[in-house]
């Protein structure tokens, strides 16, 4: 039931608040049971000393999400976050994000996903994370 590219960036467009847009993210892989995100570089996401702040990452980690179930689902329904849990692993500076949500579990009313985030052009993860949704149509 995957979604097209354009389809996913329309979701993106009509149900994240204008903050959640303002950071780029735009949509770079589907599959049945993920979602590929790219967070771009800027310095207005950055914290002092330079590096990506870890309120961007989380965001992004958490819209990746919401992708990678709609795409499960075939379609945007509506969710919300129950918990999530990053982990930091190296700063991010200067480059942009890839940004994965892999789906470990989908059921009727809830879903599970990891999330591993990347700096683009390496394997060196920045951060990881796990997220539980409640889906509530």
């Amino acid at each position: 039931m995957t979604l097209t590219l354009a389809e996913a960036d329309r979701i993106l467009a009509d149900h994240f608040a204008p903050w959640v847009l303002d950071l780029g993210l735009s949509v770079k892989e589907l599959g049945d049971d993920r979602a590929v995100l790219r967070l771009p570089w800027s310095s207005r996401l950055a914290r002092a000393g330079g590096s990506l702040s870890g309120q961007v990452l989380m965001a992004a980690a958490d819209t990746a999400t919401v992708i990678a179930v709609s795409a499960a689902r075939g379609g945007f329904v509506p969710m919300t976050t129950v918990q999530q849990s990053t982990s930091f692993q190296r700063a991010v500076t200067d480059a942009n994000v890839s940004v994965e949500a892999v789906l470990t579990k989908l059921g009727r009313r809830t879903a599970f996903a990891d999330i591993t985030m990347t700096t683009e052009g390496s394997r060196d993860i920045a951060a990881r994370a796990s997220t539980v949704y409640a889906l509530l149509g």
